[in-house]
């Protein structure tokens, strides 16, 4: 687990984020699961890698 890995999760959760709005904003289902899906995953890989580097304490 490197910086760069943690700086991708947070990207991605991050475009996520933006992708819900705008397809919020638009009113487009597809881009809205899409950006909640993206979202979700980002988030889920942030806490893997506190949960990873909380055991390696």
């Amino acid at each position: 687990m490197s910086a760069g890995q943690t700086i991708r999760h947070k990207a991605q959760a991050f475009t996520g984020r933006i992708t819900e709005r705008f397809g919020r904003t638009t009113r487009n289902r597809r881009l809205r699961r899409r950006g909640r899906t993206d979202r979700t995953s980002g988030d889920l890989k942030q806490s893997g890698d506190k949960a990873k580097r909380a055991f390696r304490r």
